[in-house]
């Protein structure tokens, strides 16, 4: 039977939260009237991530572990976006900071021919739950910088729970190029370059005291990674051969 989502999980140190996450997509998927498989991608960990992915892996026959040497997020998700079989593939941080029982908002019936659909923390209904007020501010004011030099009109492209239908995921995880925070800031100007349809969907979203995301640090990579985004799309770098 063919393989209806594939939901691929980034690991980088989730020692402390991967098996309790790993139970809960299971215990939710297992419910569901559909195929799925979870593919866990841990890269650079020091703290025995691999080995618990290994061991849920073990127990869970649709389950797999892939072991990549090199670090990133960006690379981590490239690497199981172009393994995945589903025909949806959905991104998931580990965290798992969206519940995971409102994947069933990014899929048919609830949204039709889905494209490239996003959560949202941002749109009308997106509730976000204790999040810290300066990390909010800070966070508006990149999506601003965001908005401005390379997504106008996407409230929330950092939220890190997305879906690609797969043969879009083949086109552009194959012309990614980004490995760090911004790689689906990237992602996302190529799909609106290529014509493919966008959605933003509105999710509770939780914060987490265990992210690890540097405010100061990450903003001025980021900010960097915007500055080449922006200028390999004028360049006509993402460009669909012919």
């Amino acid at each position: 039977m063919s393989i209806y989502l594939s939901v691929i999980i980034p690991a980088f140190n989730e020692a402390n939260r991967l098996t309790g996450s790993l139970d809960k997509i299971k215990e939710f998927l297992d419910q569901q009237d559909f195929e799925y498989e979870v593919l866990v991608v841990e890269n650079g960990s020091q703290d025995g991530t691999f080995e618990i992915a290994q061991h849920c892996s073990s127990r869970f026959s649709n389950y797999s572990v892939i072991h990549e040497d090199l670090t990133g997020k960006g690379n981590a998700v490239r690497v199981g976006m172009l393994a995945a079989k589903g025909e949806y593939r959905f991104m998931c941080d580990a965290d798992l900071s969206m519940p995971i029982e409102e994947i069933v908002d990014f899929l048919p019936p609830n949204i039709q021919d889905p494209q490239v659909v996003i959560a949202s923390r941002e749109i009308d209904e997106a509730v976000r739950h204790n999040e810290p007020e300066l990390r909010h501010i800070s966070g508006r004011i990149f999506n601003f910088l965001i908005q401005l030099l390379v997504l106008p009109g996407i409230e929330d492209s950092q939220c890190g729970f997305k879906l690609f239908r797969a043969d879009l995921a083949e086109d552009l995880f194959k012309m990614q190029t980004l490995d760090g925070w911004a790689f689906d800031i990237e992602l996302l100007a190529i799909a609106r370059l290529r014509g493919y349809q966008i959605r933003e969907v509105p999710v509770n979203w939780y914060y987490r005291e265990e992210s690890k995301i540097n405010p100061l640090r990450d903003a001025f990579r980021m900010t960097a990674d915007l500055l080449k985004i922006r200028r390999k799309l004028r360049q006509g770098f993402y460009a669909k051969e012919v």
